[in-house]
């Protein structure tokens, strides 16, 4: 894969259509909160969070251990693009996508501004001191593991 530069401040310049990809995942403040499970009850219409981790998430590093074949080894990984963005209502409000789609400034911690991958951490933004693994959770017990409740509009 061929890196190019990536554009000087391109988050405040573009558009998230008009990143290229390696500003696209630049991007991403490594926070792992998108790789949290989700319920979804279509009788209420609400989106349950869980504080249980996909199986690929290094929660210690907050990175997908394998993030090139991850459709392949998780079937219902979501990839996000620009346009999903505005409808993953779920996205966390500290998202450096949701942020940028929503005409906000980058956090001061995000990697980008800090150039510190930990402080994501250290703010305590990422997923790093609160999930466990759905390796370690038994489908029948992760009801348990709510942390929120979110409208789906």
């Amino acid at each position: 894969m061929m890196v190019t530069a990536m554009r000087e401040r391109f988050w405040e310049k573009y558009s998230l259509e008009e990143l290229t990809l390696q500003e696209w995942e630049a991007l991403c403040d490594g926070c792992g909160q998108c790789c949290l499970l989700k319920l979804h009850d279509d009788e209420t219409q609400e989106l349950a969070v869980l504080n249980v981790a996909c199986r690929l998430l290094d929660i210690h590093s907050c990175q997908c251990s394998d993030y090139e074949n991850r459709f392949d080894s998780v079937p219902d990984c979501t990839q996000l693009t620009p346009e999903l963005v505005k409808e993953f209502t779920w996205l966390p409000h500290t998202c450096g996508y949701r942020r940028v789609a929503e005409g906000r400034k980058l956090a001061g911690w995000h990697p980008l501004l800090s150039n510190d991958a930990e402080r994501v951490h250290r703010k305590g933004v990422s997923v790093r001191n609160f999930a466990v693994s759905q390796d370690d959770v038994p489908e029948r017990l992760l009801e348990e593991h709510i942390i929120a409740v979110l409208p789906m509009s």
